[in-house]
């Protein structure tokens, strides 16, 4: 902290917590932070209510291995936002947490925002599960430890069952963080796969070109089959329906999948395929807002198009 004498106890936070201000410089990121951090235009308009009247909402940090910093649990954006708004100094809340708990602390700010990715979903809910895992595991540990005292077995004789009622009480993991998040088992086991693919095919999920369903299929195949799979795709200009992704996925398991089968099985005519024009991104990618969703893109030259037939094509 800039100023020790600046810190002082917050009776509404856990024991430990302080707040003040700190300067941006003493700030890290928080290890294999999912969620992206990116000058877009919601963040310019961050930057400028920084600018203008400061921030408003702490970050919570928490002390650092390196004596004198201290690493981001949530506040992320409003950090980078305030750099950019030419701010030297953020308040922050300190607090002393374990890493399962920042991890939790971490990922529950994140997921309260309006616009969440799929990749920054499924890297959340795998850190948040397990982080979750571990502090189970503290907790049998601790329940065993109480329970080597001479209420060991009741009257009749049995082994005290605490440990059952208690585990059996908090449910499995997985299934507490769906209810946590709102959503069902199945759809945050599907969010977790995504994990499984390399970088370019899960920024095509992210990017809607490719659907969380047959990207989970894909997520399978070995990282060399992923690769060919997305050479072809880029060569081709095509996505794998769903069905196309499973064949893949059953012939990987079997035998491997090579290039040509692949190849075979990408262009083959889909049920329903219409002729498509298709426009090369880098050609056009320069006139929407770097915010802007392919769907969104789609939507815009849609209009464009309605309004250009309206006024030459009467």
């Amino acid at each position: 902290m800039t100023n020790e004498e600046k810190m002082y106890s917050l009776g509404s936070y856990a024991s430990g917590a302080c707040s003040g201000m700190v300067r941006i410089c003493d700030l890290q990121e928080f290890s294999d932070h999912p969620f992206k951090v990116v000058k877009d235009a919601a963040m310019y308009e961050l930057m400028e209510s920084i600018r203008l009247e400061g921030v408003l909402v702490p970050l919570l940090i928490r002390p650092a291995e390196q004596d004198g910093k201290y690493e981001i649990i949530a506040g992320h954006r409003r950090k980078m936002a305030a750099e950019w708004a030419g701010l030297t100094e953020v308040p922050a809340i300190v607090r002393n947490l374990d890493d399962d708990q920042a991890v939790i602390a971490m990922i529950d700010s994140n997921l309260q925002r309006e616009r969440i990715l799929p990749s920054e979903k499924a890297y959340a809910y795998k850190m948040r599960l397990e982080a979750m895992k571990h502090q189970g595991k503290r907790m049998h540990v601790e329940l065993t430890s109480a329970q080597l005292e001479p209420k060991l077995q009741d009257g009749r004789g049995k082994k005290n069952g605490s440990l059952n009622v208690m585990k059996a009480a908090s449910g499995r993991s997985n299934e507490l963080l769906a209810k946590q998040v709102g959503e069902n088992v199945n759809q945050i086991k599907r969010y977790i796969r995504l994990t499984f693919l390399i970088p370019q095919i899960l920024q095509m999920v992210d990017d809607e070109k490719l659907a969380i369903t047959s990207a989970v299929e894909i997520s399978f195949l070995k990282e060399k089959e992923q690769y060919e799979l997305y050479a072809v795709m880029d060569l081709e200009q095509t996505i794998p329906s769903l069905s196309q992704a499973n064949r893949m996925k059953r012939i990987s398991q079997q035998k491997g999948l090579d290039m040509d089968k692949i190849y075979s099985i990408l262009i083959e005519r889909k049920p329903n395929q219409r002729e498509q024009v298709k426009i090369p991104m880098d050609r056009i990618q320069q006139y929407f807002p770097k915010d802007f969703t392919p769907s969104q893109q789609i939507d815009l030259i849609e209009k464009l198009l309605a309004g250009w037939a309206e006024k030459y094509l009467k």
